[in-house]
């Protein structure tokens, strides 16, 4: 099942899409997608209804992030050997965490926002893994249990704000609009491996990165249990897997930035695509 947010950023109702592809409202049987309604009963509840009798959402209506009321939004550093390798990075010995503000948190077609005096602001296309059931301390084995579905995540990063303001990855990562989710939430039957799917990206109809999850150091299963030693991972909470190689940092013979006025669109295998125009905040 596709589940979806669509409407007036703050007000969002929740939809799903139809075999035609159109978008259909959920609002008179749930009132959000969040964590409440990502259960693996909840979802079996909305996979017995039938679709095709809902009322039909136009598809000029805004969408907005896949998932409402985040708790936590994860980054994974460093989880493709190539991604490292054109950053100059060593392969981290364990998976590199950090935390996006769920500030930052926006639609799959919203204005990419570029911080004001940013002069760095750079892509990251990445598998998305949306939690389904409380999970703490649970094993690698068990770990795909616990998650609800997959969507595409944008981890945008200011390069210089990530590197060289003191140290903390946290204020590149989490600026206004530097975590774009969606279009759709793609529940796990949908996703038999999360390994083996293509992810690409592209600025102005450039293809800058094009790989697949089968090149994760760290595997879906492997980080949701992972993090869970540290702390409960919630429903509704989203996990962004990492990047391969391609983004703008790592361009040669002299690193890529984004500008105001471009087009960045990005996809990952049956879970959608993201188009977004950059704007410079003023």
């Amino acid at each position: 099942m596709k589940l979806l947010r669509y409407g007036v950023l703050g007000a969002e109702k929740p939809g799903c899409i139809d075999q035609q592809g159109q978008i259909r409202d959920l609002s008179h049987y749930i009132s959000d997608v969040t964590g409440a309604m990502l259960s693996p009963e909840k979802l079996a509840f909305l996979q017995q209804l039938d679709i095709e009798s809902l009322p039909i959402v136009s598809s000029d209506t805004r969408l907005g992030a896949c998932v409402g009321q985040v708790g936590k939004l994860i980054g994974i550093g460093l989880n493709y050997a190539d991604h490292a390798a054109e950053t100059s990075s060593k392969l981290p010995a364990e998976p590199v965490m950090f935390l996006k503000a769920t500030s930052s948190i926006c639609g799959p077609h919203d204005d990419i926002i570029i911080p004001r005096n940013s002069v760095k602001t750079d892509w990251e296309v990445e598998l998305g893994v949306v939690i389904g059931t409380a999970a703490k301390y649970i094993t690698e084995a068990d770990a795909l249990h616990y998650v609800a579905g997959y969507c595409v995540v944008n981890d945008v990063s200011e390069r210089s704000y990530q590197k060289e303001r003191g140290g903390q990855w946290d204020k590149g990562k989490g600026c206004d609009t530097f975590g774009p989710l969606g279009p759709w939430l793609v529940t796990k039957d949908e996703v038999p491996d999360p390994q083996q799917l293509a992810l690409w990206l592209e600025v102005d109809g450039k293809r800058y990165q094009d790989s697949t999850t089968k090149n994760m150091l760290y595997s879906v299963a492997y980080l949701v249990s992972y993090l869970s030693q540290f702390f409960t991972l919630q429903p509704g909470d989203v996990i962004a897997t990492g990047t391969p190689a391609g983004v703008g940092m790592g361009q040669k013979p002299e690193p890529i930035f984004l500008k105001p006025h471009q087009k960045v669109v990005l996809s990952v295998a049956g879970l959608g695509q993201q188009v977004h125009q950059t704007v410079v905040d003023i």
